[in-house]
């Protein structure tokens, strides 16, 4: 029976609330959390976001962003327009999506007059596995993509299955009504391409609530067939040649991958049923086709099929219903098509996000449906809450892991401590917080569960580099190549540590390996650019700086390097152009005005280099380089008094700074103060023994001094 939904009776409003209030309570940890994996990549540090060029290449230009979902970004667009960077709202934002897909489906259940609808849709809203997909902020596909699927469901089941009182409504609003449901669909796979199945879902309802499907049911569903394909493929394409899933991990056999599938459906199963030591990442199966026993999933799953269809007319079409929407929906994560985590997992809770929901309904009507058998529907209700307030404790515990990286690659390696991935993640987290020597630690247990893997040289590579230790560092990156001949990133790191060794043209050759390899990687050409630069290249530079900005239009320091270059070369006009640019990506970029203050002041323009340190000095008060390198750009205008303030100021910053004793004795010599002067000239010395300026400046004073005191 179909129902007309009302969710604003005051019971359905009540039952509303009280489900949004349990989700709250349950992701309640969650919206202090920091931001984890990918997240970087999708929100924190995706130029896309910054302006509306960029949400026109969200649209336009799929392999500017990690994946093709347009939707998903724009609403990360749109957040960063409105507050910023703010992990805490994009948490807020995805439990809010959460909730409304719970009420969705409470609509949907009720309107195909499926029992015990409410606490369905209560279950799924608070049910642990679905953490993953909540509180990963890069996981707003799956909320967002659930949000619009269910809307169109809802909307194609209107105008397929209306209801009684709205059957007799005009031929427009049943056209509305099917269009509606098309587009939502589209804005669905816009957001995330699992779910590209509803069309297969929609059809089993049909064939489930109707006698028998009509030619024009099939008709009517075609558009979204061919909707769902296209997005499909693309996503399937893009997952192989832009995210990267080919390779070793990825070459199984079709054997192999029903094995993976047969497995991971089981797996799924009893994540729903028995919640317990969910982890971000699981073991990567060892799939054998020889072992028999690894068989035993898909045939099971097989017979357990036949018999629902056998059984059908005697428990009816609903159990079957569930079974398939569960299959369908998960179908494009069982391993049939090849996906990025199947490197190091071939399941993830958050692939089953709107799959649980089949299994969620069945679980629940079969226990509903027992209980009453067994004459026990008194108890029902107390049972109901105990399981509401064990999945409601697992979560908010299990929740906890979500607060920082930290935090989640511990806990995975507590709950799977073969994942390789957890330890290299905690390793690159080390070298961010410069903890070089732990970071190594971590690099090494990847080579023990992953021996000969590139990235991990190339990381090892980089906590030498990091720390000034060049040999050990070209060693690790060499490594790195040897087992993986087109590993851009290690030939880009063999090059700067080359370049580090001054050694440029060996430094030129790894660069331009570098881009045989992968002609758009940036820092390629920013590092070649500015090799070519410093050996006065500067055509070559132009042509790699030009690249560099093309390829990351906010890359402020290419912009900044590009600038100082073309100041070099006298263009004065272009490189301000390019100089305003990356003072305006980066307004706090005191180093940068200090540097460009250093030209003009080689180039003897001392206004221009006087404007540039007091900018510097504006931003920083307490840079001690730029308040010595102003004083002698003021000395220059024979400023002494100013000049001998900023010097001491320096002194006063830094009190061991060489350069500002002695640039400070030589103002007050300029100033007829030389007994005030050679002390000053005496402590640069102390500071900085071998400072030949000092040691000149010294002998000088001291002469005049001999000088003086004869007359």
């Amino acid at each position: 029976m179909k129902h007309r939904i009302s969710f604003f009776r005051k019971k359905n409003l009540y039952q509303g609330l009280l489900l949004a209030l349990l989700v709250v309570v349950m992701y309640f940890p969650v919206l202090k959390a920091d931001y984890i994996w990918d997240d970087d990549a999708y929100v924190v540090n995706n130029i896309n976001l910054q302006d509306t060029q960029g949400l026109k290449r969200i649209w336009l230009e799929p392999k500017t962003s990690p994946q093709y979902y347009p939707l998903v970004f724009s609403s990360f667009w749109i957040e960063r327009q409105l507050f910023g960077p703010n992990p805490h709202i994009s948490h807020l934002l995805n439990v809010c999506l959460h909730i409304l897909n719970a009420l969705l489906l409470w609509g949907v259940l009720r309107f195909l007059g499926v029992g015990a609808a409410f606490f369905i849709a209560l279950v799924f809203a608070i049910h642990p596995v679905h953490l993953e997909s909540v509180a990963w902020i890069t996981e707003r596909k799956n909320v967002l993509s659930a949000f619009f699927y269910l809307l169109s469901m809802l909307a194609y089941l209107y105008y397929s299955l209306p209801p009684i009182t709205i059957a007799a409504r005009t031929r427009w609003r049943s056209i509305a009504l099917y269009w509606t449901g098309v587009f939502l669909f589209v804005c669905a796979l816009l957001s995330k391409t699992v779910t590209a199945t509803l069309p297969m879902i929609l059809l089993s309802i049909l064939w489930w609530k109707k006698e028998k499907l009509k030619k024009w049911d099939w008709l009517a569903i075609f558009p979204m067939f061919i909707f769902g394909m296209v997005f499909g493929l693309s996503t399937v394409w893009l997952e192989m040649h832009h995210v990267g899933a080919l390779g070793e991990e990825w070459n199984l056999s079709i054997i192999s991958r029903f094995l993976i599938a047969g497995r991971a459906i089981w797996f799924y199963i009893g994540k729903l049923i028995w919640p317990q030591a969910l982890s971000f990442i699981y073991p990567r199966w060892f799939i054998d086709p020889s072992d028999i026993r690894q068989f035993i999933y898909p045939l099971s799953l097989l017979i357990f099929g036949l018999g629902l269809w056998f059984f059908r007319k005697k428990i009816g079409k609903g159990p079957l219903v569930a079974v398939f929407f569960f299959l369908c929906s998960l179908f494009p994560a069982l391993g049939f098509f090849n996906v990025y985590p199947m490197q190091f997992s071939y399941v993830a809770d958050h692939f089953q996000y709107l799959a649980s929901i089949g299994i969620i309904a069945l679980a629940i009507i079969f226990f509903k449906t027992t209980l009453s058998k067994l004459k026990l529907n008194k108890f029902q209700y107390v049972l109901m809450m105990i399981l509401i307030l064990s999945l409601i404790f697992v979560g908010r515990q299990e929740g906890k892991k979500y607060y920082n990286l930290e935090m989640l690659w511990n806990d995975t390696i507590t709950k799977n401590n073969d994942c390789w991935m957890a330890y290299n993640n905690l390793g690159t987290l080390k070298i961010k917080q410069k903890k070089y020597a732990e970071a190594r630690t971590y690099f090494s247990e990847v080579l023990k569960r992953k021996p000969g893997f590139a990235i991990a040289f190339n990381n090892l590579g980089m906590t030498w580099m990091r720390e000034g230790n060049l040999v050990y560092a070209k060693e690790n990156f060499s490594k790195a190549i040897a087992r993986d001949s087109l590993y851009a990133e290690a030939y880009n790191n063999l090059g700067v540590a080359l370049g580090r060794e001054q050694n440029f043209s060996e430094a030129i050759i790894h660069y331009q390996q570098t881009l045989k390899i992968d002609p758009e990687y940036v820092m390629a050409h920013y590092n070649l650019a500015n090799v070519w630069s410093r050996s006065n290249e500067f055509k070559e530079a132009e042509k790699h700086y030009r690249e560099a900005i093309r390829i990351r239009p906010d890359f402020t320091m290419a912009y900044y390097y590009y600038g100082v270059s073309l100041l070099r070369q006298g263009r004065q006009q272009e490189a301000q152009q390019n100089l305003a640019i990356a003072f305006g990506l980066k307004p706090d970029f005191s180093f940068g005005y200090s540097q460009v203050g250093n030209i003009f002041l080689e180039q003897g323009k001392i206004t221009d280099a006087i404007t540039h340190y007091s900018k510097a000095i504006e931003i920083d008060p307490g840079y001690a380089e730029a308040h010595c390198n102003l004083g002698t750009a003021l000395l220059k205008q024979f400023q002494f008094e100013s000049a001998i303030d900023h010097f001491r100021t320096a002194l006063q910053i830094k009190p061991n700074y060489a350069a500002a004793e002695n640039n400070l004795g030589y103002a007050l010599e300029r100033q007829g103060k030389l007994e005030e002067a050679i002390p000053h000239y005496i402590q640069a010395l102390k500071l900085a023994p071998n400072f030949q300026k000092a040691k000149e400046n010294l002998e000088k004073a001291l002469e005049l001094k001999r000088l003086s005191s004869r007359k």
